[in-house]
């Protein structure tokens, strides 16, 4: 089960959920959806909403900068 971050350059709360997971030591994989057309039809298709970070981790998609939630995905996904 992975991580990927789905983030544009100009994001300010992406480049605070990459670091989160940095300071967890959560390895993932970071998708620019700026450049990624694909990516960002998948996330808008997963997610029904248009705004970045978000973050999968598994199947579970998470919208925006949630700290808990994101803590509690790694959790269920035994990542941390």
């Amino acid at each position: 089960m992975g991580v990927t971050v789905y983030s544009t350059k100009s994001c300010l709360w992406c480049v605070k959920a990459k670091s989160y997971l940095d300071s967890l030591k959560v390895s993932y994989e970071s998708i620019d959806v700026g450049s990624n057309r694909e990516a960002a039809r998948e996330i808008v298709e997963k997610t029904r909403q248009q705004g970045v970070p978000v973050v999968k981790v598994g199947e579970r998609y998470i919208v925006g900068f949630d700290q808990s939630a994101i803590q509690s995905a790694l959790r269920e996904a035994e990542l941390i």
